[in-house]
């Protein structure tokens, strides 16, 4: 199904839909011209056509009331009409363009084309290979045997390069099936409200069919078209489809359009679904989508092959951005609106996550200094070969020796490249990679389902935590404790027969009808267990408060059924309250109406008195009501709801669009506090984050008492402490100047103290998260995580760093604006997050301090190794093994450590803290003095602790020898026994610490022990090892196992005392990514990978640079026109100012040649 694309997908359908046309009363073909309609339009067209909705209702087949039938014949044949309510997505990446994909390595480029040099030339046999004249000063003239073998190091280049590639690839692979995964566990947990055979059930969204009766509700992302058939005070967002940010009111005979993808902010109803998957509007889009982007990437083709004369490496560079470009790219659809909301989610995240920043920055720096060893490497090797062949040794320069003498360039060329692969790495972004992945995978275990996969990091570094109160602090089972009924407080909930009958019949009518009708308690799954709240959990409490009485909701709900209602005013965050109209008997109204009781009892002028009777309310009395019943009842943490009613006259009909008058002059019922209590867990959990250095505030739209008494339960404020409690009103008047508006200045005099915002509006939660955001009033910028469940809150989830929605009471809206969704709505789950975050942070940290260790060891010993003995004592295959150990495997090993509790225990690192700290540098630079030290002790002088020959100053082809194999050896055994020094970067002392609890690590240090033993043993000449005897192996171990006691030592020396270590890898100001990076596709996830790219083409460009420094110097040398050169130089520095450090010394030599040509020779040398 997958692989179909979208316009296969359509023809399928429409041929389907000719040939069953006739079983329905509409085609699909008419449905769908009938939806791209609007407003008034619309209405007019279904007059025409089809008379009303309940004709349309008919001609699919279904009740407006009963809903379809649900049998599986009929649901499958309207499947096949009308197709599914499914959108095929697109086409992944198949394995083989990943591989292509990694093979636009810049620097396995260079190696392959080394590599097939190398090959070439082995094969080649020039006539004078025998002549004496061209032996060099290595001297050794060389079996025939081994000049057969010459082929086979090209060959293990190849081979290694291979490697590199494939297992990119499939980690590329890998990552993109969890992604996916992922993006379906999120659609399957999706689920809508329909009508079927007259039952309410909740089905996957992607059951939906043409003609099912679906329940639209406050919150609700609608999952298909359809025809508004009844409902109240339905108000929709439209601006996903039409950019439009005012919010559209539906009705039957006005505008009853209602469209896939759309949000609904406001009231409830019923829709008969018209149009599901390709065919609705939103699925519309993407089909256009799918076919724009065929034709895009055919352009983009066409546009490269005319590009063929630029320049290779600048050739090279615009297809890597160009391929960036491409993936990252949601192409804008034909109707100019963006593609869809998931797009828009992640165009939020203005910022790079604070671990890609520093990593990008810190692999640029490595890679150029990387760039500068391998290139005077090169030019040193040359150097020394050309003086000692032919101006010390003055040897004439034969034509038929010039094979052997490009061999051995080659073979220098690919020792600089050899370096620079070590110094480079790539072995980061995959290190990343794989902790992201492997910890959203965990994540998964601990209820944190991650949608964004840098907020998993970024939550690690989190500073301040707004939480919601219900339902997160607090289980969200609401049950009535307390009421005032008849003028008396009860502190429990009142025996039924103390309650007059009047008010009682009140009471019950005013709760039953005076709510949602999808809400409602069920009887217990298990015996024993509480009883079941479904829907809005507010309503569950008052209407078990109408069980608890002994009542019954069920009765008044059948004889006044939802359609028989005459107005609803729905809730939102501007009423705070809701109200319902229905029509007496003798023709009059009534309206009953529930809300937050200081908002509710403003609007009453009267109360039921003992007898049932109403009486005067004047502002006096309620004045001691607020405090002799609504304080009180707060101070226990209650949520105060008040119940109230109005009678209308019948003529005239009131007004009921004038909300103002009508929402007056009530009559109080009663007033209950309902009791959320917290969750056993989350005291525990908050006391955690204040040790973690994480500030909780909690925002809520309860009553600041009532949220202060939560507050202190949960522990988010101790008594005595010196803290500020605000309702939304206060906070306002606060933050803002005389002409209303908000100022910086003023939310930095608050927040910082600020810990409950109660009464708060959806507006003030974001305003106090911009503001925490946006303040300076600290060094490091504040990192805040919001929750969220209402569609109100998706601007503060937006705009938070990290935004975390409800799983459960979370609307879709919530979920769609989020990054993480907590799959159990509870609040210790946060806590999981920000130790996983951390975690995240401290893996890549372990894993730079190994790396690290091995770059500047490897880089060290191949750079001194070629300068002095005129052959890297690593070669290049075995340093490409080095590499794979280092970057591969132990970016495996490293970033799979599971988090432990001490990770709490420290405050966040923040933005400004070096990625490598003091601590990592002074591990890295120690174990570096060790290992160069036992390397060179062994170059120098191990052939006569081992008595062996030498290795140093063999010619070309000459066998591999024990002495160069123990120091490759040894060097192996330093990296595997450092790989269990790096699991601890806070210079800890127990390195083995929890090491059985990491199964990879285990197997990947055990299991690279094996390989190492098999390539040492067997490896042979591809692998330039000799076999070595027992005692020398375990003299390699042995200095492998001196890395451990090296590391006590290197713990022993106080940080404090090395100031003049630098850190590395900090990241200064906020560093924006340029606006055209940002039009991220949901599937790609690496910034750093692409960062890295991006480094190695200006790797590449420096490469470039250097030919052309050498270039120069031969011009020079050769006093040929030099104007050519010094042209070239000049559009290769324009070309890119980015390398500025390694164009410089070209322009100094350059104007120092040309100010006295006498001074050539410095000048050149000056080169190196």
């Amino acid at each position: 199904m997958g692989d179909m694309t979208n316009s296969d997908f359509y023809s399928k359908n429409q041929r389907n839909e000719s040939s069953h046309g006739g079983e329905f009363g509409c085609t699909m073909e008419e449905l769908r011209s009938l939806m791209e309609l609007r407003g008034t339009e619309a209405v007019v067209k279904i007059k025409e056509t089809y008379g009303d909705t309940e004709a349309i209702c008919r001609s699919l087949k279904t009740s407006p009331v009963e809903g379809l039938p649900g049998s599986a014949p009929d649901l499958e044949k309207r499947k096949q009409i009308f197709g599914q309510n499914f959108i095929p997505p697109k086409k992944p990446k198949t394995f083989l363009q990943l591989v292509w994909e990694a093979l636009q390595d810049v620097t396995l480029i260079i190696l392959e084309i080394a590599a097939i040099i190398s090959l070439g030339l082995s094969f080649y046999h020039p006539p004078g290979e025998n002549n004496e004249g061209c032996a060099t000063a290595q001297g050794g003239a060389e079996d025939e045997g081994e000049a057969e073998a010459g082929w086979i190091e090209g060959a293990a280049i190849l081979l290694s390069v291979i490697c590199v590639v494939l297992v990119t690839a499939f980690n590329d692979w890998s990552k993109e099936k969890q992604f996916r995964g992922l993006q379906s566990r999120i659609e399957q947990e999706q689920k809508f409200t329909v009508v079927r055979a007259g039952q309410v059930v909740q089905i996957p969204v992607a059951e939906i069919v043409v003609g099912d009766i679906a329940q639209i509700k406050y919150g609700d992302l609608l999952p298909a078209d359809g025809l508004f058939i009844q409902g109240n005070d339905l108000k929709i967002d439209e601006s996903s489809l039409t950019g439009e940010s005012d919010q559209v009111r539906k009705s039957v005979d006005k505008d009853p359009m209602l469209l896939s993808g759309t949000h609904v902010m406001e009231g409830s109803g019923r829709m008969v679904v018209t149009a599901v998957g390709v065919n609705s509007q939103t699925g519309i889009i993407f089909t256009l989508l799918g076919a724009g982007g065929e034709e895009e990437e055919k352009k983009d083709k066409k546009g490269k092959m005319q590009d063929g004369n630029v320049d290779a490496s600048q050739n090279k560079a615009k297809q890597q951005d160009g391929a960036a470009a491409m993936e990252m790219q949601p192409l804008k659809s034909a109707e100019g609106g963006d593609a869809d909301d998931k797009k828009k989610a992640n165009m939020h995240k203005k910022e790079k996550s604070v671990l890609q920043g520093k990593l990008t920055k810190l692999a640029v720096q490595i890679g150029k200094a990387g760039l500068v060893m391998s290139a005077i490497t090169v030019i040193i090797l040359v150097l020394y070969f050309t003086v000692d062949t032919f101006v010390v040794n003055k040897k004439p320069w034969l034509p038929e020796c010039t094979p052997v003498y490009v061999q051995y360039f080659v073979k220098f060329f690919i020792i600089g490249v050899t370096v620079l692969v070590v110094a480079v790495p790539e072995g980061l972004p995959l290190a990343v990679t794989i902790s992201l992945a492997y910890s959203v995978k965990k994540m998964m275990k601990d209820n944190n389902l991650v949608r964004h996969l840098d907020a998993c990091e970024t939550m690690g570094n989190a500073t301040a935590i707004c939480s919601d109160k219900t339902g997160t602090l607090t289980t969200n089972r609401m049950t009535v404790v307390q009421a005032y009924v008849g003028d008396v407080h009860y502190k429990e909930v009142p025996d039924p027969s103390s309650i007059n009958a009047k008010t009682m019949e009140l009471l019950v009518n005013a709760i039953a009808i005076n709510s949602a009708y999808t809400t409602k308690i069920l009887p217990p799954e298990k015996e024993g267990a509480l009883p079941r709240q479904v829907g809005n959990k507010t309503e569950c409490g008052l209407l078990g408060f109408v069980l608890d009485l002994k009542q019954d909701y069920e009765p008044v709900r059948s004889q006044m059924p939802e359609e028989k209602l005459y107005k609803v005013y729905t809730f939102n965050s501007v009423r705070k309250s809701m109200s319902t109209v229905i029509k007496m008997p003798d023709e009059s109204f009534r309206m009953y109406s529930k809300g937050a009781s200081e908002i509710v009892l403003k609007k009453c002028c009267k109360i039921l008195s003992g007898a049932g009777e109403p009486r005067v309310f004047r502002p006096r009395d309620r004045d001691e009501m607020v405090k002799k019943v609504i304080e009180p009842m707060a101070c226990d943490g209650l949520r105060t709801i008040c119940v109230a009613y109005r009678d209308f006259p019948n003529s005239p009909e009131p007004d009921w669009d004038n909300e103002n008058d009508i929402l007056n002059d009530l009559t109080c019922i009663c007033v209950v506090g309902i009791e959320d209590p917290v969750r056993p867990e989350v005291p525990e959990a908050i006391r955690k984050c204040q040790r973690a250095g994480i500030t909780v505030r909690m925002v809520t739209g309860d009553n600041i008492n009532t949220a202060r008494a939560i507050a202190i339960k949960c522990g988010i404020i101790h008594p005595g402490e010196d803290f500020l409690c605000l309702e939304g009103k206060e906070f306002n008047r606060r933050i803002r100047n005389e002409k209303g508006e908000i100022e910086q200045e003023r939310i930095d005099k608050i927040w910082p103290k600020l810990r409950v915002l109660a009464r708060s509006s959806p507006t003030d939660k974001h305003t106090l998260v911009k503001g925490i955001i946006d303040s300076t009033h600290t060094e490091q910028r504040q990192v805040v995580a919001v929750t969220g469940d209402g569609t109100n809150d998706g601007p503060a989830l937006k705009k938070a760093d990290v935004g975390f929605a409800m799983g459960i009471a979370g609307t879709d809206v919530a979920k769609e604006a989020s990054d993480i969704i907590l799959t159990d709505d509870n609040f210790s789950s946060i806590v999981k997050a920000v130790m996983w975050g951390r975690n995240v942070y401290d893996s890549i940290s372990k894993f730079l301090q190994f790396q690290l260790t091995v770059n500047v060891v490897a880089v060290i010993v191949a750079f001194t190794g070629a300068c002095i003995t005129q052959d890297s004592p690593l070669k290049a295959v075995q340093m490409l093994w080095v590499n794979l150990i280092m970057d591969t495997f132990a970016s495996l090993a490293l970033a799979t450590e599971p988090p432990t509790e001490t990770l709490l225990l420290r405050k966040p690192y923040g933005r400004n803290k070096p990625l490598i700290s003091r601590t990592m540098m002074k591990n890295i630079l120690g174990h570096a003095v060790y290992q160069l030290t036992l390397i060179f002790t062994l170059l120098f002088v191990g052939e006569k602790m081992f008595q062996i020959d030498s290795g140093r100053n063999a010619p070309l082809h000459s066998p591999p020898s024990e002495h160069y194999t123990i120091i490759f050896n040894t060097f192996v055994m330093m990296q595997l026994f450092n790989e269990i020094n790096a699991r601890k970067i806070h210079g800890e002392r127990n390195v083995f610490d929890g090491i059985f609890r990491n199964p990879i690590f285990c197997t990947i240090v055990l299991g690279t022990f094996a390989i190492q033993i098999v390539i040492v043993q067997f490896g042979g000449k591809p692998f330039s090892c000799s076999p070595l005897q027992l005692d020398q192996w375990m003299w390699c171990i042995f200095i492998g196992l001196g890395e451990l006691v090296w590391g006590q030592v290197i713990a022993t020396i106080p940080t404090s005392r090395l100031k003049f270590l630098k850190e590395a890898g900090r990241l200064t100001q906020k560093e924006e990514i340029p606006e055209e990076e940002l039009n991220e596709d949901v599937e790609e996830i690496d910034h750093a990978e692409r960062e890295l790219r991006r480094g190695q083409i200006l790797w590449f460009r420096g490469l470039n640079r250097i030919q052309t420094q050498i270039e120069v110097v031969n011009t020079f040398k050769s006093g040929a026109s030099f104007q050519g050169a010094l042209r070239r130089q000049s559009s290769v520095t324009s070309q890119s100012q980015d390398v500025a450090n390694l164009s410089s010394p070209s322009r100094v030599s350059l104007s120092n040649a040309l100010s006295s040509p006498t001074s050539l020779p410095p000048a050149a040398a000056g080169q190196g």
